[in-house]
C-alpha cells in the first residue's frame, strides 16, 4: 500500500480491542505494524513484509527513504527468511537492511528483488518469485500466491507498474512501484499462514488451502465486495490477525490510531460474523499460538 498526499485524518485505537491472549506459545506472531509480522517456531524466525523505520509524511513525500539500520538490527536480530508481498516502501523499503545484519535470504518479486540490488544484497540472497512456486525453506514451506494490489483512497491503486531496475539509492518513495503482487501461504512445524498485505486476492487460488491464522489487510477492504467473507470461507482460519490499519507515517512509540477510512471495530465485526475470531495487536505486540 502507499498514501495520497492530502492530510491524514486518524483515529486513535479503540479501547478493549487490543488482543488479549497469550504472549507465548509453540509458535509466536508478532505484529511489526504495517502489514509487518514476525513469526518465530523454535529456532526459527520468518519476516513477512517488515517495515519499522517510519518517516513522516513530510519526510516521505521529500526526501530520499534511509533505512533505520540502529533499529532493524536491534528490533529484528534474527530472520531466516524475508518474504515480500510487493515493491510499496511500507512493504519492502526495509527487507534488504534485515537480509544483510541476519544473512536471510529475500523472497519477492522481480521489483523486489531490484530494490535488494538497489541496497547491495548479493544475487545469492536474493530469490525473484513469478508466483505459486513451492519454495523449500528447509525447515518448512512457503508459496507466493498470485494477487493483486487493491484500492486505497478514492478508489484508486497507488503507484502501479514495475520496477525494470535497481532504483537509486536510497530511493524516493515514487520509485517503489508494486510490481507483482504475493499473497504469501507459509507452512512449517504444524502451522499454517496466509498473508494478504493489500486488500485484493485471486479467490480461485485459495481453493484447496487452509490457514490456521490469516493475516489480513484492513485499508481499502471497502473497494472489493466481499472481501472479507469471501477469503475466510475460503481458507477457513481459526484467527484472522487485522494488519495495515494503523498511520504508518507516525513513530512505532507513538499510540496506535487507524488510517483514514479503516473503521476497525467494523472489521472485527465482518470477521466475526463470518465465523473466525478477530484478533488486533499493538505494533509490537506477539501471540502464542
Amino acid at each position: 500500500m502507499s498514501f495520497t498526499l492530502t492530510r491524514l485524518i486518524t483515529r486513535p485505537m479503540p479501547d478493549g480491542l487490543a488482543w488479549q491472549g497469550p504472549s507465548e506459545g509453540g509458535h509466536v506472531l508478532r505484529w511489526l505494524g504495517a502489514a509487518g509480522f514476525a513469526v518465530r517456531a523454535g529456532q526459527r524466525t520468518v519476516l513477512i513484509d517488515p517495515y519499522l523505520s517510519r518517516f513522516s509524511l513530510l519526510a516521505t513525500a521529500t526526501r530520499p527513504l534511509v533505512p533505520d539500520e540502529p533499529l532493524l538490527a536491534r528490533e529484528l536480530p534474527q530472520a531466516d527468511a524475508v518474504l515480500v508481498g510487493h515493491a510499496h516502501f511500507d512493504h519492502a523499503l526495509d527487507a534488504p537492511a534485515v537480509c544483510r545484519h541476519t544473512g536471510a535470504r529475500l523472497y519477492g518479486s522481480r521489483s523486489t528483488a531490484n530494490i535488494g540490488r538497489a541496497y547491495g544484497l548479493p544475487e545469492d540472497q536474493l530469490v525473484t518469485c513469478e508466483g505459486m512456486e513451492e519454495l523449500d525453506l528447509g525447515w518448512g514451506r512457503a508459496v507466493p500466491l498470485p494477487s493483486r494490489h487493491g484500492r486505497v483512497y478514492f478508489g484508486r491503486t497507488p503507484l502501479q507498474g514495475d520496477i525494470e531496475a535497481p532504483p537509486r539509492w536510497p530511493p524516493r518513495y515514487r520509485a517503489l512501484r508494486h510490481g507483482k503482487v504475493f499473497s504469501w501461504w507459509l507452512e512449517w512445524q504444524g502451522l499454517s499462514i496466509v498473508h494478504i498485505d493489500s486488500a485484493d486476492y485471486d479467490t480461485a487460488l485459495m481453493q484447496g488451502r487452509r490457514a490456521d491464522v490469516l493475516c489480513l489487510c484492513a485499508i481499502g477492504r471497502k473497494y472489493r465486495p466481499g472481501y472479507t467473507a469471501e477469503i475466510i470461507a475460503a481458507l477457513k482460519p481459526g484467527w484472522v490477525v487485522a494488519c495495515h490499519w494503523e498511520d504508518f507515517f507516525a513513530p512505532l512509540s507513538a499510540p496506535p490510531r487507524q488510517l483514514p477510512a479503516v473503521d476497525l471495530p467494523g472489521f472485527v465485526e465482518e470477521i466475526r460474523a463470518c465465523g473466525a475470531d478477530p484478533v488486533v495487536l499493538r505494533p509490537g505486540q506477539r501471540m502464542g499460538l
